[in-house]
């Protein structure tokens, strides 16, 4: 595709949670916990509220088509604030700052004074129903030609269990929220500037790693579509697929768009109750369900089956908006006989609907309430079609395609917070913000000055081991062995599935030293670490490897297996010397230093030669 012939217009919303010691507006511990260890659970029902303007927030809205009780987990990390049964504190100071850090490396310009806001969310995420979000600073720089809207510090949302329950160990973490303008056209571009904002967060040491803690949401847009935000796009390396496929499904959407109208198609005003035509189907779905409506979309006849991006047709987007009333989905003629309904069941069902060859039939079953709600929503977005791309907020799907949400929310989703004193940003306080060194300067310097390579100095810049390794370069061993303990050793061994992650810090720095001080040699680092990843102190882990070799023990060895294997040193030669230097291997088992085994065995062989 031709992206910018399309007309190609994208922007991103970062979501990142900051490492702070407390919650944003409480002062519980950042803590996540195990859902077994909770020791409390709560119900709510959430409402939407009528705005300031009078009206309700389209989003909110759309989420009160079901009335559900959540259940949400607390626990001993967690208070009445979480709990929405007591007024926040003051915001976190350490967010601010933090907050205010990202923006000046940013070239932001930091707002007067900040004024805590109340964002409508209604589904499940938080007890109140809202989330709290402050605008922190706007106008920022990235490269040449793309700006940074905003930037705004919020509360993260609960977590979700299951559908309907939610744990509180994660409401209340520090957020920052950094949108960009939509001046990025091409999907690789999009994953540029998303890679380049990482990078800044990452550089300044204070922000949460690991998943789950930084997500992308992607707006895209073409020309003649629509702005479609894309919630939940964790990976970096997707963003491409994501922007790719939404720009598919528009393009789908507008082809199907032009054929409808030419087609002269038409949506009914209600649906028809056919429940009596599948009293004895052999549908599970249809056959246990109390009432099901029929509706005939004339001429959308093989256009509901038609794929718009992999794995998704416009009939999946009609069951998604279904799906809002409780109903499992929809069934149409453009897929069926199928899933248990029979071709007769089928015929019968276009002659009671009396549905012709360009018409497509969408059945839709549940209770009596939620069945006409569900038709009523494919009304709804079959009508959308004839206008092309509707405004949503979508999900992404595991390969990069996505499903509706919500609509877009409006102004009316914003009310001000009245519990939480505005703050003031002054001058000084900006001033006395020191900028970390970017970690891209910091991979230059590790090359320049550590002569380290440049792809492995990226590697450990990057990495959630650069602090260790960097208290390893003070601790005099050398940055080589270092880097290559904690970034390649370290992820052999996790992808064999032993997990590091557990083993202290200081044990780590502890061994380096004494293979840095010859007491273990760095061949046997391999079983150490698997062994320290097991439980095992440290002095065991070594010991289970076994005694380093001295260098008369190895020329004894070395000595054996030559003798023993002659006459095929004396076939190949000098070409020998690996294949039996991976036998001497095996004996030594990382308990001297590779090196001086090649020495060895090559003084050796040559004199058998």
């Amino acid at each position: 595709m031709d992206f910018k012939l399309l007309g190609l217009k994208a922007g991103i919303e970062i979501h990142q949670q900051l490492d702070t010691k407390e919650k944003l507006f409480c002062r519980c511990p950042t803590q996540l916990r195990n859902v077994d260890e909770r020791s409390k659970e709560i119900q709510r029902y959430l409402r939407a509220t009528v705005s300031e303007m009078g009206t309700i927030d389209r989003a909110a809205e759309e989420e009160m088509k079901q009335m559900r009780l959540f259940r949400y987990y607390a626990y001993d990390t967690t208070c009445l604030v979480e709990n929405d049964d007591e007024p926040p504190t003051p915001m976190n100071e350490e967010a601010l700052e933090i907050a205010l850090t990202i923006a000046k490396l940013l070239s932001m310009s930091p707002i007067n004074q900040v004024h805590i806001m109340r964002k409508m969310v209604i589904d499940g995420s938080n007890t109140s129903g809202f989330q709290r979000t402050a605008l922190i600073a706007m106008n920022g720089i990235i490269g040449d030609t793309c700006r940074i809207e905003s930037l705004c510090l919020e509360e993260e949302a609960a977590q979700r269990v299951t559908d309907e329950t939610f744990s509180l160990d994660r409401l209340g973490i520090p957020l920052v929220e950094i949108t960009t303008a939509p001046c990025m056209h091409t999907p690789e571009e999009v994953k540029e500037v998303a890679g380049y904002i990482g990078m800044i967060l990452r550089s300044t040491g204070r922000v949460k790693r690991g998943l789950g803690t930084i997500r992308q949401d992607v707006n895209i847009s073409i020309r003649e579509g629509a702005r479609i935000e894309i919630k939940g796009v964790q990976e970096l390396d997707l963003i491409p697929e994501v922007v790719s496929r939404e720009v598919q499904r528009q393009v789908n959407l507008l082809a199907i768009r032009d054929e409808l109208i030419s087609r002269g198609a038409k949506v009914p005003d209600e649906g028809l109750d056919v429940t009596d035509l599948f009293r004895e189907t052999k549908s599970k779905v249809l056959r246990k369900s109390p009432c099901i409506i029929a509706a005939t979309l004339k001429g959308f006849g093989g256009i509901i089956g038609r794929e718009i991006q992999p794995g998704r047709r416009l009939g999946s987007e009609m069951s998604d908006y279904a799906k809002k009333c409780g109903v499992g989905g929809i069934f149409h003629t453009d897929e069926l006989p199928a899933y248990g309904v029979t071709e007769e069941e089928v015929h019968a069902l276009r002659e009671r609907s009396a549905a012709g060859d360009g018409d497509c039939v969408v059945i839709v079953s549940g209770t009596r309430e939620q069945a006409i709600c569900a038709i009523r929503q494919v009304f709804k977005r079959a009508t959308m079609a004839f206008e092309g791309v509707p405004e949503e907020t979508r999900k992404m799907l595991p390969e990069g395609s996505s499903a509706y949400m919500r609509p877009l929310p409006g102004a009316a989703r914003m009310y001000p917070e009245t519990d939480v004193l505005p703050i003031g940003i002054t001058t000084e306080m900006m001033e006395e913000i020191t900028l970390p060194e970017l970690l891209t300067e910091r991979a230059a310097r590790f090359t320049e000055e550590l002569g380290i390579d440049e792809a492995l100095a990226r590697q450990i810049a990057y990495s959630d081991r650069l602090p260790l390794f960097e208290r390893a370069v003070e601790a005099g061993i050398k940055p080589s062995l270092a880097a290559r303990t904690l970034l390649s050793t370290m992820r052999e061994l996790s992808r064999d599935g032993v997990d590091c992650s557990g083993i202290p810090d200081d044990t780590i720095l502890d061994l380096l030293s004494r293979v840095a001080e010859g007491t273990v040699v760095k061949e046997g680092l391999p079983d150490i670490l698997r062994t320290l990843a097991g439980g095992a102190a440290l002095d065991a882990a070594v010991t289970s490897v076994g005694p380093t070799f001295s260098v008369t023990d190895l020329e004894e060895i070395v000595e054996r297996v030559v003798q023993e294997r002659g006459d095929f040193i004396r076939e190949r030669g000098k070409a020998a010397l690996g294949p039996v230097m991976g036998v001497v291997m095996k004996e030594v088992r990382g308990r001297i230093d590779g090196q001086i085994v090649a020495d060895v065995l090559k003084r050796s062989i040559e004199k058998v030669l």
